[in-house]
């Protein structure tokens, strides 16, 4: 079955660094498009940064370009999140998400929660001013 499991999150002050990690088991990891999404209970759920199957970036949200960077490994089946110079609006539950199609289906990847299917439980960034 799919699984995605996140680690890597955590307390920082405002100006640190966090590296957090998606492990994917369970399906053809290099035929989806991955993606980063966070959430916190005043907002919706939003794409943070979503990256094709080869590794090339497809996505980054306005507020954390210049300071986040995607990647993936796929022969390790991992999805990983560069976080730099954190602020407190980066506080938030971190999950990565799979698309729901795979990338021959459509062609290009997409950063709307309704369009990926698999969730991983989520990994909690809290950044102290």
């Amino acid at each position: 079955q799919v699984q995605l499991v996140e680690s890597g999150g955590g307390s920082v002050q405002a100006g640190g660094s966090l590296r957090i990690s998606c492990a994917a088991s369970g399906f053809t990891y290099d035929s989806y498009c991955m993606a980063w999404f966070r959430q916190t209970p005043e907002k919706e759920r939003e794409a943070v940064a979503v990256i094709g199957p080869g590794g090339r970036v497809e996505y980054v949200g306005d507020s954390v370009k210049g300071r986040f960077t995607i990647s993936r490994d796929n022969k390790q089946r991992t999805l990983d999140l560069q976080m730099n110079n954190l602020v407190p609006e980066d506080s938030a539950l971190y999950s990565c998400a799979r698309d729901r199609l795979q990338f021959w289906q459509r062609g290009w990847c997409l950063q709307t929660a309704p369009d990926y299917d698999y969730w991983g439980h989520g990994t909690q960034v809290t950044v102290s001013s």
